[in-house]
């Protein structure tokens, strides 16, 4: 089992803990996180772009000139896309981007992004993060001990200073083990996470 050293917010080390092997342990699946971060990112597209088409377009009841005589191309409408102010050809219209990926894919994206930051080095476990009061200076000072300026934060529930505390700094990321995705995982190279979050996550993910 795959196991891993856990650290107080001073660096120091208070004990090692097991990690499941089906959670952080896994065959990372390149080809499942890539599903996984276009399923995300296609889910947050808006998909409100719109323009009028030549029929939308106000006006064009009439034709602009006679059909012959004038020495100008026949035109029978304003509105066409070739005159200014006319319809847009083949221009958006409102959509859904968003498409179904099955939980199981979803569940083992997860497992795999997990397993190639703890396979990479790249995951630090903390016993706690308690700070005493909202301070960002405070909560860099952490990071610094660990030499990690740009991390994703997971703890286990609510800590409003931590929150609060981390906002100001721009490559740094807190969330809650029930809102951990793939996406942040990926963006950010460096992964904390706390002890109740490692269990959280095995709770949910363990196979």
């Amino acid at each position: 089992m795959a196991t891993i050293a856990v650290f107080d917010i001073g660096r120091n080390q208070v004990a090692e803990r097991e990690l499941a092997d089906s959670v952080f342990s896994t065959d990372v699946k390149e080809y499942l996180i890539h599903d996984m971060v276009r399923y995300q990112l296609a889910a947050r597209r808006q998909g409100t772009a719109k323009t009028k088409s030549r029929g939308e377009v106000r006006g064009g009841g009439k034709k602009p000139y006679r059909q012959k005589g004038t020495g100008n191309a026949r035109q029978g409408t304003v509105t066409a896309p070739h005159f200014v102010g006319g319809g847009v050809a083949f221009g958006p219209s409102p959509r859904d981007y968003s498409f179904k990926l099955n939980r199981k894919v979803k569940q083992a994206a997860l497992r795999s992004a997990l397993s190639a930051r703890y396979k990479g080095e790249r995951l630090t476990v903390l016993n706690a993060i308690d700070l005493d009061q909202i301070s960002t200076k405070s909560f860099a000072d952490v990071l610094g001990r660990f030499d990690l300026q740009r991390a994703l934060v997971v703890v286990d529930g609510e800590n409003r200073n931590l929150e609060l505390s981390a906002r100001n700094l721009p490559f740094v990321k807190v969330l809650r083990a029930d809102g951990v995705n793939v996406y942040d995982i990926l963006k950010y190279p460096n992964l904390i996470l706390t002890e109740a979050a490692v269990e959280q996550i095995e709770g949910v993910l363990a196979k």
